[in-house]
């Protein structure tokens, strides 16, 4: 199964993500969600970007919330709208919401 996932929110959400099991997965941080692929609460990666899924960002939600592309983790990819309707046409079978 592909599986993409959004992930809304910053907190509750990465012992969620270690449970979904799926042959391709995409994590598309959205909304408060996007503080995993610019904030660090240590010096390593949050738990939700570790893994071998690929990670997304929507920039709308960046910009909203005062980020510029130069603060992303070089792990995740800044995605628009269309973007995200393009990975859930063509590169997903599924998708979750967190």
């Amino acid at each position: 199964m592909k599986l993409a996932v959004f992930l809304s929110d910053w907190r509750r959400t990465e012992e969620t993500l270690e449970r979904l099991k799926a042959d391709k997965m995409g994590i598309i941080l959205v909304e408060n969600g996007i503080y995993h692929a610019v904030v660090r609460r240590t010096a390593r990666l949050t738990r939700a970007l570790e893994g071998r899924a690929s990670f997304y960002a929507l920039s709308d939600d960046l910009e909203t919330r005062g980020y510029t592309a130069a603060q992303v983790n070089p792990k995740v990819k800044i995605i628009n709208y269309g973007d995200i309707v393009d990975l859930i046409m063509n590169d997903y079978e599924k998708s979750a919401w967190l």
